[in-house]
């Protein structure tokens, strides 16, 4: 089974990232959305919130199950048995510091990292900047995957 680990916070998911899973899809038999958990990072939404939330939306499409973990990247792809770790890039800045990480994840366990280049008309997107808006009480739903339903708390 070609299986790849697409790695992230999602804190929150946005149309960019829902936009590299429908395009990955077409290259992998199974793609793992892998909600990761960093404990000295404070997330804005809990980690359990955002992994039911994907489950939801990725209810009933075949090749994609969402799980949560912790530690190292690699390490979690290996247990899965991925062969690959998919990452999205909107600029050679994040395609710098993906570079940098796929060669160790290369050397740790002969994991390939497959990076796709992120869709022109939404590469502005961020979830930090997202994050951002939300918290002077901008609506943020335009750059949510419609059916995403997060359940947010009002600032």
């Amino acid at each position: 089974m070609n299986r790849a680990v697409f790695p992230g916070s999602f804190d929150p998911f946005t149309i960019g990232h829902a936009n590299l899973v429908d395009r990955a899809g077409k290259l992998f038999d199974e793609i793992i959305v892998a909600v990761g958990c960093n404990e000295h990072k404070a997330g804005w939404l809990p980690v359990d919130e955002r992994v039911r939330a994907l489950r939801e939306y990725y209810i009933g499409r075949t090749g994609i199950r969402v799980e949560s973990y912790s530690g190292l990247t690699v390490d979690f792809a290996q247990a899965e048995g991925a062969a690959f770790i998919l990452r999205g890039v909107r600029s050679v800045k994040d395609y710098e510091y993906e570079l940098g990480i796929a060669e160790i994840n290369r050397r740790l366990a002969d994991i390939e990292t497959v990076v796709l280049m992120a869709d022109p008309c939404i590469s502005d997107i961020s979830s930090s900047a997202l994050r951002e808006l939300h918290n002077f009480g901008r609506d943020i739903s335009p750059w949510i995957p419609q059916g995403l339903n997060y359940r947010i708390e009002p600032t």
